[in-house]
């Protein structure tokens, strides 16, 4: 029975790569997105490809990711000509001064 018993592991390490393949399109994590108080947007773990735009206009981000985050006033993940992005650690909070405006998308910075 050894060789049943080898298949049957290599089988079970074959599956555990897979799986943790797999998860490496996702931000392990939760995202918090508010506006007035209020929360507009709970995402928990979000493919951590493209951009992500927020269903409506948030003046709060909480980054509860293993992630770092970059916030943008645009629904492209697009810096408009004289402004930026913003930069969001993880773990971190931050609130969008009144004069900035909202933000609309997000993207997860590169590593």
């Amino acid at each position: 029975m050894p060789s049943s018993r080898s298949l049957a592991a290599l089988t079970g390490i074959a599956l555990l790569g897979v799986a943790l393949t797999a998860c490496q399109d996702q931000a392990s994590g939760q995202i918090v997105a508010r506006r007035d108080g209020r929360i507009v947007q709970n995402l928990t773990n979000p493919p951590s490809h493209g951009c992500h735009r927020f269903p409506e206009g948030v003046t709060q981000v909480t980054n509860q990711t293993q992630s770092s985050l970059l916030l943008y006033p645009t629904p492209d993940c697009t810096v408009p000509a004289g402004g930026q992005s913003v930069f969001l650690d993880i773990g971190a909070t931050d609130q969008v001064a009144t004069s900035a405006g909202q933000w609309n998308s997000f993207s997860f910075a590169p590593e």
